[in-house]
């Protein structure tokens, strides 16, 4: 069983509950002292983790957050000149 600290704790939240959906039980603790331990509501065995399953198969762009050429911009704004 694992034990983190409150930090740790909300800052991956969304991957601590996808590990305890699992089964995993995990302890929290503040300060080196255990105050609460995430356990399963009840086991989904057949949820696959949702996070990182999509890793390696495309990759962003360097240009990702450019801006949207005239034209295009245009057309999402219904500008169509």
């Amino acid at each position: 069983m694992e034990t983190i600290n409150i930090h740790q704790a909300k800052t991956n939240l969304s991957r601590l509950l996808s590990r305890v959906e699992h089964g995993e039980e995990i302890i929290i603790s503040n300060r080196g002292i255990p105050i609460a331990k995430l356990v399963p509501f009840r086991t989904s065995l057949n949820r696959r983790s949702s996070l990182g399953q999509d890793r390696g198969k495309f990759i962003v762009p360097d240009d990702f957050n450019a801006p949207l050429p005239k034209e295009i911009l245009a057309a999402f704004e219904g500008d169509f000149e």
